[in-house]
């Protein structure tokens, strides 16, 4: 699970999950969807760097 850092509230709903309809009418659908993207992006690199490595068999 990701944290929610200060900043990132703009890319959720209070169930965490991603806003894909920017909050102000007015603003690029497109541009949006790829802020949306970046910030995932973001979630997905912390994951992958908490992740510890896999065990080496020829480590034994």
């Amino acid at each position: 699970m990701s944290l929610i850092r200060r900043g990132d509230e703009r890319f959720h709903y209070s169930d965490n999950s991603h806003k894909w309809i920017p909050p102000d009418p007015d603003y690029d659908q497109e541009v949006w969807d790829e802020m949306v993207r970046q910030h995932q992006l973001q979630h997905l690199e912390e994951i992958s760097s908490r992740r510890k490595p896999a065990r080496s068999l020829d480590a034994e």
